[in-house]
């Protein structure tokens, strides 16, 4: 059974059938799905969908396109909706400076209070890094006063980055990206993350893998993924989903295997 470590089931393309979205997941053998918030107004409905359903949780952060947008949102504000019980991480956050959407010095600044909220709850850091390699490192080494976990997700940087990631004991996530014909850079890089690292995403409803390119993404989809991973690895598709499961559920300590 796979886990779907990263998904937007409350954006347009999937908000509107999330019970049919779960539905034809679950009948392709997902078990689990993150739903991650970009948006503090987004962060209720998140939240709401995990209540509802055992094999959804939730994450409230900040995307980094909306950083000028929440100069307001704290460590604090952070940690206190962190208090919810099906809260398993802090983001999507991070550095975007190929889109540059919001001010490089505001995204750092909003970086650093999800980085502190982290470490203050002890939850996985979830982390959204383009372009800004040397930055996004230099902010998740800063030494804090407790220990950081964190997944780098919907990995498309190098194997530089990815090598110095896993030095500091993160986990690194991989999207249906993988699957595109112009991406042997990281399906090389693919190939090298210890089994004990690595995670599966859609990034649903974005980055739809091969077949299925062209469609709005959903959770299901991440099997096909799963089955370009394993390959690549040497390994079966069964082995991968249980390995990147196990995974899941070893980074996010508040998670619970249904059933």
């Amino acid at each position: 059974m796979l886990t779907d470590s990263h998904c937007h089931l409350n954006y347009p393309g999937l908000r509107e059938d999330v019970p049919g979205v779960l539905a034809r997941a679950r009948a392709a053998g997902i078990s689990g799905f993150l739903g991650i918030s970009t948006k503090r107004h987004e962060w209720d409905e998140v939240i709401g969908l995990a209540d509802r359903e055992a094999d959804v949780w939730a994450t409230i952060g900040i995307h980094p396109h909306e950083a000028d947008h929440h100069p307001d949102t704290d460590t604090a504000a952070l940690v206190d909706a962190a208090a919810h019980p099906r809260v398993i991480g802090i983001g999507e956050t991070g550095l975007d400076y190929y889109y540059d959407k919001s001010d490089r010095d505001r995204q750092q600044a909003s970086f650093r209070a999800h980085i502190a909220a982290a470490r203050a709850t002890g939850l996985p850091l979830i982390v959204h890094t383009r372009d800004a390699e040397a930055d996004t490192l230099a902010l998740l080494s800063e030494p804090g006063d407790s220990p950081l976990t964190a997944v780098i997700h919907c990995f498309t940087a190098s194997q530089t980055f990815a090598d110095q990631a896993l030095a500091l004991g993160f986990y690194i996530s991989i999207s249906g990206i993988v699957t595109f014909k112009s991406a042997q850079a990281l399906q090389a890089t693919a190939a090298t993350i210890p089994d004990d690292r690595l995670l599966v995403e859609t990034d649903a409803p974005f980055l739809a893998p091969v077949p299925m390119r062209g469609k709005t993404c959903e959770p299901a989809f991440v099997a096909h993924t799963a089955r370009m991973l394993a390959t690549l690895r040497g390994t079966t598709p069964e082995a991968l989903a249980a390995t990147t499961t196990d995974n899941f559920h070893r980074l996010f300590t508040r998670a619970r295997k249904p059933g």
